[in-house]
């Protein structure tokens, strides 16, 4: 037997499922499998399972198989459309969950969807959870994502023995709050990447060691954890994936195009993000969609002729 809620989440009894296991979630998921969790992978591409088959995950052959055999689901695709595929759609994780079990959207979607999804899941008698993260591939394998959490407060706080094992969560308010959190944290990361990207280029520019000048203003108003995760990583020429530059597009364009459910009153003027998300859409149409985020720094690279 497993463990729906309220009854204790422990390793011995608590079965848990993944659905989405790209650079983040496949490091998430093996975390989860390293603290003695069992583990029910669905993947569309099944051989994209094999290296957490072989720390012990079992594979599923749909999201509803999987949900039936699970008591925590864990989602983290790529789009809001991925989301409500595997979520609300045909043979989905929803219809097959059992009662007082729980669905924990950690992708990066919109908050709308996420209160949907909620309604849905309390009709069945299930709980839903939105926890987007933020921390990138390095946050995933170290187990130091933020963790941003709407939804039931008390579950939730049921959920931290799960969440403790991937980063520190943070409780944001009812369902589509822990969403409308993670867009507000891409338009800052957006801005902070922006700004580097833009300082590394005009220190080159200028005769500077990048290196060395990096060092100096890392220290001052001008550091930043952006800074330290992706400052290095631009200057070695580093862009392998820990976010798609791409769905940077898809988290900004949330903020800066989207009125949620009609009402005007949400309507938030960003000009900032909305350069972000139109230089990130350069990156894209230039075949650099697949870069990691810190790959910013070539459409800046690119408007100076380098």
């Amino acid at each position: 037997m497993g463990t729906p809620y309220p009854n204790p989440i422990s390793p011995a009894q608590t079965r848990i499922g993944w659905i989405g296991i790209g650079v983040m979630g496949a490091a998430m998921a093996s975390r989860l499998i390293s603290a003695g969790y069992s583990l029910i992978v669905y993947a569309r591409t099944p051989s994209k399972a094999a290296p957490l088959q072989s720390q012990g995950a079992h594979l599923a052959d749909s999201p509803f198989q999987l949900a039936q055999r699970a008591d925590v689901v864990f989602t983290m695709v790529g789009h809001p459309s991925d989301v409500r595929s595997n979520v609300l759609g045909p043979n989905a994780l929803l219809s097959g969950l059992n009662p007082n079990c729980v669905n924990v959207d950690m992708t990066s979607s919109h908050p709308a969807l996420a209160r949907e999804i909620f309604d849905a899941a309390r009709a069945k008698d299930c709980w839903s959870v939105d926890a987007p993260v933020s921390g990138g591939d390095i946050g995933a394998r170290e187990g130091k994502l933020a963790i941003l959490a709407g939804g039931d407060a008390s579950v939730v706080e049921w959920l931290a023995p799960l969440f403790e094992i991937m980063g520190k969560v943070t409780y944001m308010g009812p369902a589509g709050c822990g969403q409308s959190c993670k867009i507000g944290n891409q338009i800052t990361v957006g801005a902070n990447l922006l700004g580097l990207s833009e300082g590394l280029v005009f220190a080159e520019r200028a005769g500077l060691d990048v290196r060395r000048f990096m060092e100096a203003v890392r220290g001052g108003a001008a550091g930043s954890k952006v800074m330290e995760l992706f400052g290095e990583r631009m200057i070695e020429r580093d862009f392998r994936p820990g976010g798609f530059a791409e769905y940077m597009v898809k988290d900004m364009g949330m903020g800066v195009d989207v009125v949620e459910e009609g009402e005007d009153g949400k309507v938030v003027v960003l000009p900032g993000a909305a350069l972000c998300k139109q230089l990130f859409s350069g990156m894209v149409a230039n075949g650099d969609g697949k870069l990691g985020t810190q790959g910013l720094i070539t459409a800046i690279e690119r408007l100076n002729g380098k």
